[in-house]
C-alpha cells in the first residue's frame, strides 16, 4: 500500500506580495541611508564653515585689538627716527587714510564698490608685522602698518614699515601677500568714530560707524578711529548643494546672493581699540 504526502508550497500571488514588501522594506533603509548621509555631510559643513568662522575672527581680533599702539617709553622701539613726531602720526593715524602716506599715496582703508569687498589698513608698534616679517629690525619694534584684503576668494594680509611708507627709509619692502583664510566670498569693515575734539567728549565711545570713504573728513575734522566693526561670509568647501541660496546683508551694504548653490556662514565682530580710546581720553585732559 503506498502513502502520499502532500508539500505545501508559496502561491505566484504570495511570492509576489512578498517581493514587493521586500521592495518597500529596502527602500525604505535606502532613503534612510541616504538622509542619515546628507545629514552628516550638513553637519560637517556647518561644524566646517563654524571652525573657520571662529578661527578668522579670534585671528583678526589677536592682529587688530592692539592697532594704535605706541609707546615711546619702550626700550626696544628702534629710535632711528623721531619717535616722538612718530608717535603723533600713529596716535592720529591708526587706521590710516588714502593720502595719508608720502610715500605710499594710494595706501589706505578703501570702501570696495558696491558690495565688492573692502581694505583694512592698520598702525601700530610691533616686532613684526602680520606676517611674521620683521623688515631688517633685529629683536626691535617699529612702526608695523598692515593690511588686510581680499584677493578672488583668499582672505590676505600683507606688511609694511611704515617708516618707508612715511618717506624716512627707502623702499625695500617685502609686500607679498600671505593668505589667512580660502572661500572667503565678501570683506566689509566700518570704523567706530569718537566724537571731534570740540564737542569735548572724554569718553571716548564710538558714537556712529561709518565707511572708508568718510574717514578722511572725519579725521579732518578731529574724530578718531576707536572701534572697528567687521563681517565675512564664508563658504564650505563640501560638495553639499542648497537650493535655494538665501540672500545675506553685511554691515550696511546691500544685501548679496551667491551664485554658487552651497552653504554659507555670515560672521560678525566689533573689535574695541583700547589704545585709540586711551589717546582719544588723554586728547581732552
Amino acid at each position: 500500500m503506498s502513502t502520499y504526502s502532500k508539500q505545501g508550497g508559496f502561491s505566484l500571488i504570495e511570492l509576489m506580495i512578498s517581493l514587493t514588501l521586500g521592495l518597500i522594506l529596502s527602500a525604505a533603509v535606502v532613503q534612510v541611508m541616504i538622509s542619515n548621509n546628507s545629514t552628516e555631510r550638513l553637519n560637517r559643513s556647518i561644524a566646517s564653515a563654524q571652525e573657520n568662522g571662529r578661527f578668522i575672527i579670534a585671528r583678526l581680533r589677536n592682529d587688530l585689538i592692539m592697532t594704535g599702539r605706541y609707546d615711546i617709553l619702550q626700550p626696544d622701539l628702534n629710535k632711528d627716527v623721531d619717535i616722538i613726531v612718530e608717535g603723533a602720526f600713529l596716535h592720529n593715524n591708526p587706521i590710516p587714510a588714502v593720502g595719508d602716506f608720502s610715500n605710499g599715496l594710494t595706501k589706505g582703508v578703501i570702501e570696495g564698490a558696491g558690495t565688492t569687498s573692502d581694505t583694512l589698513m592698520v598702525a601700530l608698534q610691533a616686532r613684526q608685522d602680520c606676517r611674521g616679517a620683521t623688515h631688517g629690525y633685529v629683536d626691535e619694534e617699529f612702526m608695523v602698518v598692515n593690511e588686510y584684503f581680499l584677493e578672488d576668494t583668499s582672505l590676505k594680509c600683507r606688511g609694511f614699515d611704515g617708516r618707508v611708507l612715511r618717506g624716512l627709509k627707502p623702499v625695500v619692502d617685502d609686500d607679498s601677500a600671505y593668505t589667512l583664510l580660502d572661500d572667503v566670498v565678501s570683506f566689509q569693515v566700518q570704523y567706530g568714530l569718537t566724537d571731534n575734539i570740540a564737542s569735548q567728549d572724554n569718553s571716548a565711545r564710538p558714537v556712529k560707524f561709518i565707511d572708508a570713504d568718510m574717514l578722511g573728513a572725519e579725521k579732518t575734522a578731529g574724530a578718531l578711529v576707536v572701534a572697528i566693526r567687521i563681517a565675512l561670509l564664508l563658504k564650505t568647501d563640501s560638495d553639499l548643494l542648497i537650493n535655494p541660496v538665501p540672500k545675506f546683508k553685511l554691515l550696511n551694504e546691500e544685501a548679496i546672493q551667491p551664485s554658487e548653490e552651497r552653504l554659507y556662514k555670515q560672521f560678525e565682530t566689533t573689535i574695541t581699540l583700547r589704545n585709540s580710546k586711551n589717546f582719544a581720553r588723554s586728547r581732552n585732559i
